[in-house]
């Protein structure tokens, strides 16, 4: 699958907002421990996918009934679903100046991940959360994402990378009362 930059400037993939909130100090402490002693952007990828997907459970898999959508909330929080452990993973790898986009696959809900730019290339990641019958791992030699899309069913990759959350996301995210309503609202498509 080709992926698309939805936006043609690559400075857009390093930008702060509301969400992507790199700039905040959580973020910031965080990305420098996650930094000590790695060698390269790299290295530094990879501890921080590890990082987002074994240390902050998916809160469907926990149980957490909280929402998350601003990645220094989910630091804090240490929870969040698909989308909301995307956008930590953003901010920790925008903070250290590498480029990321968000991404989605339509699995009957949408579901969140993020892709990095290494070696002039975009390579998605699924920093989900590990359970049995799911294993994504950081990889730039072949997709090892949490989920196939079962084209026969419909379901399908999203090719555009995207600078900011989808807007559908984060309505879902930022209007939940709580985890049992998202899960009610979740979006089907973007």
């Amino acid at each position: 699958m080709q992926l698309i930059q939805e936006n043609p400037d690559l400075s857009a993939y390093l930008a702060a907002d509301e969400v992507i909130d790199h700039h905040h100090p959580r973020v910031r402490e965080t990305a420098a421990r996650l930094a000590e002693g790695v060698a390269d952007s790299y290295e530094y990828a990879r501890a921080a996918f590890d990082f987002v997907r074994d240390t902050i459970p998916h809160s469907q898999d926990s149980g957490d009934l909280r929402v998350t959508w601003r990645a220094s909330d989910v630091l804090e929080q240490r929870t969040g679903i698909c989308y909301a452990k995307a956008h930590a993973l953003a901010a920790l790898l925008r903070a250290e100046d590498i480029p990321t986009a968000l991404c989605y696959q339509e699995l009957g809900v949408v579901h969140g991940l993020v892709a990095v730019r290494f070696a002039g290339a975009w390579h998605r990641q699924d920093p989900r959360g590990n359970k049995p019958g799911v294993d994504a791992r950081f990889s730039l030699g072949g997709e090892r994402l949490a989920f196939t899309p079962d084209q026969a069913s419909g379901e399908t990759d999203c090719p555009i990378l995207y600078a900011a959350p989808h807007p559908v996301v984060l309505d879902a995210l930022t209007s939940a009362r709580d985890r049992p309503h998202l899960w009610e609202t979740l979006p089907a498509a973007l």
